[in-house]
């Protein structure tokens, strides 16, 4: 059972639990120095609940320790909410939101959501594609239209360069330039060379497309958009569908510091999208240690 009505989306205690069965299945492991033997859990009356004492290097930690959730001011049951929240909205779910359905401040609730989507990126394992594989390439603007701006200057266009499985993994990116140079370092580095590549008529993929064991391309500005049964790029058009529905309908605004988190919250729920929410919080709670973020760290370190 893990609908809202679920005690570890309100109770604090419950929500510790849930989190040590996640992360110690076999028992407390202190973040310290590794020891998962010689460790007491204190029960005293001044001690608060969930406290483990590393007989070793005679440190105390909890669960949280290393993770996103370190020092926290924030119940834990929240916390756990807010990931059931955003692992399970399709487009995202905005901080505004958030801090009305948690009970919180926006500042915290913009905090918390930045700190998920840490979570959510998670290592890349391995190249996509492969021998039997094919890889599409595209990219997409994110930014206003100039009609829509009191100023009526032309809005600053961020691009975003997505690499999509067909039925496999999503990765996208930020980049500062749609260049043959900036996209390439991305498609050598992420897509496996022996796949076969998929783009549109963009030149800035007619070199690197000799680089993999094959490449096709349709030609959009002709109004081809399919080619037989093969070419086409509709696989990571779907995936922009879902990220510019997010865009536009959520969040409205992307910043250029935090456009790289964005893109891993999206990524992370496609690249799951054939588990069940439950599965899907869960994996994202996984991701959630290693990484602690302090509210000043500056995005391009956190990134």
């Amino acid at each position: 059972m893990f609908d809202l009505t679920n005690p570890i989306y309100h109770d604090a205690e419950k929500a510790r639990e849930h989190l040590e069965s996640l992360h110690w299945p076999v028992g407390p492991i202190c973040p310290k120095c590794g020891e998962h033997e010689n460790v007491t859990r204190l029960k005293g009356k001044s001690t608060r609940p969930g406290v483990v004492m590393c007989n070793s290097c005679r440190k105390p930690f909890t669960v949280t320790v290393g993770t996103i959730f370190e020092r926290t001011k924030i119940g834990l049951h929240k916390w756990l909410l807010g990931f059931r929240l955003m692992a399970g909205s399709k487009k995202g779910i905005s901080a505004h939101q958030l801090h009305r359905s948690l009970g919180i401040t926006y500042k915290s609730a913009w905090f918390m959501a930045h700190r998920i989507r840490e979570a959510m990126n998670l290592p890349a394992e391995g190249p996509l594609g492969g021998p039997d594989g094919t890889v599409e390439a595209d990219e997409t603007y994110v930014g206003g239209k100039a009609r829509n701006r009191a100023t009526r200057k032309p809005a600053k266009k961020k691009a975003v360069v997505a690499l999509v499985e067909r039925d496999g993994r999503a990765r996208s990116f930020h980049v500062a330039n749609v260049n043959a140079k900036d996209v390439r370092a991305l498609v050598v580095t992420h897509i496996d060379r022996a796949s076969a590549l998929l783009t549109d008529e963009s030149p800035i993929y007619t070199k690197m497309g000799r680089e993999f064991s094959y490449h096709g391309s349709v030609n959009h500005s002709a109004g081809e958009y399919v080619r037989g049964v093969f070419h086409h790029t509709n696989t990571a058009e779907n995936f922009f569908s879902i990220f510019k529905r997010g865009v536009i309908g959520t969040y409205h605004h992307m910043s250029e510091a935090h456009l790289g988190r964005y893109c891993a919250e999206f990524d992370f729920r496609y690249n799951t999208r054939n588990l069940t929410d439950a599965e899907r919080t869960d994996e994202a709670l996984n991701g959630a240690r290693g990484k602690r973020l302090t509210y000043r760290q500056p995005a391009s370190l956190a990134a």
